[in-house]
């Protein structure tokens, strides 16, 4: 099992409950850990967990971060380049990436190159720059552990199948709770405020990857991760809107068995996974009763309704395109557009088809392609008024 990490990302959802993880095995230590914005809660958690080196990734709290931490000898970071730093930190095993959106894909970089193993949360990473990270992963020998839980319960089913994987994987299914508005029509969607869609009916989250779900933008992202984490088609993909969230992924073999990974909707399983892999411990997530759920449903995904899901489709079908960052990058914006209340819910899925149809596209085999489509992306969502989208 990993015993000690870099942690980016530690004061989010995702971080919160890798800390509770290493609160329950403490000999997994936390080597560095970078933040956003939340520098107290970040110096906090740097004092608690006795890490060496921190990165507020928000510049302008820096020293704010220093005065919290005045004479503790914990090293202070900012911005990208020390977010960089604390990812590529050779004194850990694994680099685990939480970070929220494309800001994550640098840090991941910069961690492979260093031949840290990869625990993944950080789906923009694939998203936009999959074909490059996944052959710069090949190209340094490093591992990618998902901690998604659709992801996890992919690579976790897999385990169990032995020799020639591929010849043996004929797809994969990946089940979506369908967010807050499954089964309403576009219409309906027009007047969705941001405290609706806050509201998901099974997990918590963070704000942004909340409102992904709400759009199925976030089952769209998950769809090209998965692509090029299991060497995968989109074709071999299918998405199945189950309600419960309780299978959270399953394997379809060659000979059409169906490989599931069940579990309630708790994020403690596979992050602890990930850290303990390929060792099972002890969680405290809550053991399931499936007489106690009584029933699991499935249904199609409306990618005619939730037009985000669409976009993602047709990205995933031009997988050595910077089709995949040009989505991505609109999307950071138009979410926090509509958090801000300055344009409606639909304009999100609007405005990434939009970016999708007009930003031109180039090859993702070079970083360089991929950062510039990211910010053509963001130039363009930016610039889009409500009138325009």
């Amino acid at each position: 099992m990993t015993h000690s990490i870099n942690l980016l990302g530690a004061t989010g959802s995702i971080g919160r409950q890798t800390l509770d993880v290493c609160r329950r095995y403490p000999e997994i230590r936390i080597n560095t850990a970078a933040a956003a914005t939340s520098h107290e809660a970040l110096a906090a958690c740097a004092r608690e967990f006795g890490v060496k080196k921190v990165c507020i990734f928000d510049e302008s709290r820096y020293e704010s971060l220093k005065n919290e931490l005045f004479g503790s000898g914990i090293t202070v970071t900012a911005g990208m380049d020390g977010l960089c730093e604390c990812a590529a930190d050779e004194d850990a095993e694994c680099t685990v990436n939480a970070v929220v959106g494309a800001a994550g894909l640098l840090p991941t970089v910069s961690a492979m190159k260093a031949h840290r193993r990869i625990a993944l949360a950080n789906k923009e990473t694939l998203v936009a720059g999959g074909g490059y990270v996944m052959q710069l992963a090949k190209e340094c020998g490093v591992d990618i552990i998902p901690i998604d839980s659709e992801h996890s319960a992919v690579f976790q089913c897999m385990e169990g199948i032995s020799g020639d994987r591929h010849s043996q994987i004929k797809g994969i299914i990946l089940t979506a709770s369908g967010g807050p508005f499954f089964g309403m029509k576009r219409a309906q969607l027009e007047s969705v405020t941001p405290e609706m869609a806050l509201r998901h009916p099974n997990w918590s989250m963070g704000s942004k990857i909340t409102i992904d779900s709400a759009t199925m933008m976030n089952k769209g992202f998950e769809l090209i991760e998965a692509c090029h984490l299991f060497s995968l088609a989109p074709s071999q993909v299918e998405i199945s809107v189950h309600r419960q969230s309780i299978i959270h992924s399953a394997v379809v073999t060659a000979d059409n068995a169906v490989i599931a990974q069940l579990g309630v909707p708790d994020m403690t399983i596979p992050i602890q996974y990930a850290l303990t892999y390929p060792e099972r411990r002890v969680s405290s997530s809550k053991p399931l009763s499936l007489s106690d759920i009584g029933q699991l449903t499935f249904e199609k995904a409306d990618t005619e309704t939730f037009s985000c899901l669409a976009a993602a489709m047709r990205a995933a079908d031009m997988p050595q395109t910077t089709a995949g960052a040009v989505i991505n990058g609109a999307n950071e914006v138009l979410v926090r557009l509509f958090l801000e209340k300055k344009i409606a819910f639909t304009d999100i899925s609007d405005g990434v088809c939009a970016a999708l149809d007009e930003i031109p596209l180039t090859a993702s085999d070079d970083l360089d392609n991929i950062l510039a489509a990211d910010r053509a992306a963001r130039e363009f969502a930016e610039s889009r008024s409500v009138a325009d989208i």
